[in-house]
């Protein structure tokens, strides 16, 4: 300490000598030793000192324990409270600058920050070559599950999967036996050979086992079937030694079978995978791009709205929305189909935000938040629950509505009408182009596409504040259409789709891709790709006997960006608010 100091004790003084004050006291010091001097107040007001026989190194040794005890709790306080105020400075900023404490209006079409970010997937500068086919680890078979966005992820995973061991990977195969009963093959949808030459810099990827090799094994492929959001060390502990022993393996229904989170260079193959990687074949993609040119030639910009209405869909998520006995009797039916779910809650899914929203509450929203009556409107959907009678609400509200069907000629869509996968390939292709896209759920393809307009641009994505949303939907009858727009306005902010609205590395990475985000510095005359959040250290290399994989490091803990309490906190203010 650089000064001495005294604390007063029931009119007695405790005074502190040391050697840096020596001079400067005229009190007696031991030569060698720190030391204490005991004063009664008489005594120090005559100026005769009494010393107390005692200890010396005893009443410094107890002292100093005390002095440090004391300087590192004051010390420990104050570095806490620092840390605490530049967090909270920083997240205020933050949160203010993103709209979460403002009230100033936005553009509903295009966020003014969109032009300070980019997609970035590029390899590192230690990312390693492929193998070759011949000296990979053996041939990997992947039979994906699902509708076709859901398989799409599955696929994205299965080329990191191929990399992680060191495979050669064979075309998936698609799911044939789902809900849908769609025979398409991935030919019928994707474009092969690009899919191959895209990939080549990153895994082997092979139209089939060839005939040869599949001869010359005893046995057939190894069928396995590893656990949802498995870590990359799963499928070195246990895939990789099968693989190596029968050489050919197959991973059935494969669907988020491989963990969120993974190290920056894997989360980037992920991103040429699903942003680049994937193209449509020619029949698909240029009937989406008619349907675009369609709408575009009506106006100069349009909403898509993938409603996800259908009756799987409202089966599976065990809500009620009004529709009686006979309702309760037709998605009780359908939900049978999934024996893994727990009881429905309706009303208590519905207030934590957890049901699809009705055409009629998507349409009071987007038209609450500002889009005027005569915005054009493309709706992609399967069939409606209920058919034209629900959907007449919505209508009413944008009368500007059009489906794929409405616009391509019954001749264009006729090849492809009896396969669900390659329809919504085409909803794909129309929601990707449109200057707005609004989600009604949080499925497969709501994250894909969201995660794909962020990387291609942050084109305006919106996904309704459900838990708020219902709740006020409830009350709209009591209030002016003033507040209630005011109120959905609040409620929406942070589900706009702007930039930052989700802290970097938190959120599910295909709809928050952010290792394959960068920013641009303040003057564009360059760019760096230095990802919005870096999750852990660059890949490293595993070598396993005599065989190579690439592996995974540094796995984090994902968590979503909400804070309970703040969150209970804001939903208890929300209806009684202005």
């Amino acid at each position: 300490m650089g000064e001495s100091k005294a604390w007063r004790y029931s009119g007695e003084v405790l005074v502190l000598a040391n050697n840096n004050h020596r001079k400067k006291s005229k009190h007696n010091q031991h030569p060698k030793h720190c030391c204490w001097l005991w004063r009664s107040a008489e005594t120090a007001a005559m100026g005769k000192v009494q010393r107390r026989r005692i200890s010396w190194s005893v009443v410094c040794g107890v002292m100093l324990f005390t002095v440090g005890l004391i300087s590192l709790f004051t010390g420990h306080v104050a570095s806490n409270l620092e840390w605490y105020s530049q967090k909270l400075v920083k997240h205020r900023l933050w949160y203010s600058k993103m709209g979460g404490f403002g009230h100033e209006p936005i553009d509903i079409w295009k966020s003014k920050f969109s032009n300070l970010y980019y997609g970035c997937s590029e390899r590192g500068p230690h990312y390693a070559p492929p193998v070759d086919e011949l000296l990979s680890n053996g041939y990997l078979l992947i039979a994906a599950s699902g509708g076709l966005n859901q398989q799409r992820t599955g696929i994205t995973d299965a080329v990191v999967v191929a990399r992680i061991l060191n495979a050669t990977l064979v075309v998936p195969e698609l799911d044939h036996h789902s809900f849908w009963k769609d025979d398409s093959d991935f030919a019928n949808i994707f474009d092969v050979d690009w899919f191959i030459s895209y990939l080549a810099k990153d895994v082997p990827v092979v139209k089939r086992v060839p005939d040869k090799y599949m001869r010359s094994l005893e046995k057939p492929p190894y069928t396995m079937r590893v656990p949802r959001k498995s870590e990359p060390q799963y499928y070195l502990n246990e895939v990789l030694p099968v693989l190596l022993r029968r050489h050919v393996v197959q991973l059935t229904k494969f669907d988020y079978r491989l963990a969120i989170e993974l190290n920056e260079e894997l989360q980037r193959l992920r991103c040429r995978v699903n942003y680049h990687a994937f193209r449509f074949t020619k029949p698909l993609q240029n009937l989406g791009d008619k349907l675009v040119m369609k709408m575009r030639k009506m106006a100069n910009r349009y909403i898509a709205v993938h409603l996800r209405f259908e009756p799987d869909m409202l089966a599976f998520s065990g809500c009620y929305y009004g529709g009686g006995d006979k309702e309760r009797y037709e998605l009780g039916e359908i939900r049978k189909r999934w024996t893994t779910l727990t009881e429905a809650s309706p009303d208590g899914d519905r207030k934590k935000g957890k049901c699809p929203l009705t055409p009629h509450e998507v349409g009071l929203m987007l038209r609450a938040l500002g889009f005027k009556n005569d915005t054009y409107i493309y709706v992609a959907s399967g069939e409606i629950y209920g058919g034209e009678q629900t959907l007449e609400p919505f209508r009413q509200l944008f009368p500007n509505f059009y489906t794929k069907e409405m616009l391509g000629a019954e001749q264009e869509l006729q090849p492809f009408l009896p396969f669900s996968s390659r329809l919504a390939a085409i909803d794909y292709i129309v929601c990707d182009e449109s200057d707005v896209f609004v989600t009604n759920n949080n499925g497969n393809m709501a994250k894909i596409l969201a995660g794909r307009r962020r990387y291609m641009g942050h084109k305006r994505t919106i996904r309704p504040n459900a838990k708020k949303l219902s709740a006020l939907f409830l009350q709209r009858d009591k209030m002016p259409w003033t507040r209630f727009s005011s109120k959905v306005k609040s409620a929406q902010r942070g589900f706009m789709g702007e930039p930052l609205e989700m802290k970097p590395g938190r959120g599910d990475f295909h709809e928050y891709p952010s290792s394959c985000i960068c920013k641009k510095p303040l003057h564009h005359h360059n760019t760096t790709n230095q990802p919005l959040f870096i999750n852990s250290q660059p890949e490293s290399e595993y070598n396993i006997t005599t065989t190579t994989t690439h592996g995974i490091e540094g796995v984090g803990v994902m968590t979503r960006d909400h804070d309970a309490s703040r969150e209970q906190h804001e939903d208890d203010d929300f209806l009684a608010g202005d």
